[in-house]
């Protein structure tokens, strides 16, 4: 339960913004992102009981991150599945923009499909402390020990690259 001295509005207020940017890296789309940021607070007022002493040490906050993380992430599942279905029954795909645009649109969807496919512990490691969250920060969001943090992050870089490598190869960063 609430205690009467927490203000969700002032909570809503202190960690919208951030949680909001840190979906829309995943979602790429700001309306998007804004409705699972709503969505994942509107989780953490219904579950509010379940918080009853988790406000120290920030776990009412780690369980919002964790929440919008993962929320974001279904949705991508969700859209790639999507894509991957049009794209079977489409039989083609849309005319190339410019060069520049096409191959920077390849890349970050490149990017979120890797993403999609890994753990899901490994890709909300690496969404996380690419939002700039400090490993104390990730810890609490995960629930993991925050000295084990930087070697958890380490074998989700290292995953990521082995996935991305098997299904594009080495990435080309001369463009």
């Amino acid at each position: 339960m609430l205690d009467d001295a927490f203000d969700f509005e002032t909570f809503f207020r202190m960690h919208y913004e951030r949680v909001a940017r840190a979906v829309v890296r995943v979602v790429r789309d700001p309306a998007r992102a804004e409705e699972i940021t709503v969505e994942a607070f509107w989780k953490f007022w219904r579950n509010s009981k379940s918080f009853a002493g988790a406000f120290e040490g920030g776990g009412a906050v780690g369980w919002l991150y964790r929440t919008a993380v993962r929320m974001a992430l279904d949705d991508l599942r969700r859209e790639s599945r999507r894509i991957r279905h049009e794209s079977q029954v489409g039989g083609g795909q849309a005319a190339p923009t410019p060069e520049e645009a096409h191959q920077a649109t390849e890349e970050r969807d490149r990017i979120r499909l890797v993403l999609a496919s890994l753990d899901a512990r490994q890709a909300e490691l690496l969404l996380l402390r690419s939002n700039e969250l400090s490993y104390a920060e990730v810890a609490a969001a995960l629930e993991l020990n925050p000295s084990s943090v930087g070697t958890l992050i380490s074998r989700a870089q290292q995953a990521f690259r082995k996935e991305y490598v098997g299904r594009y190869g080495e990435p080309n960063y001369e463009r």
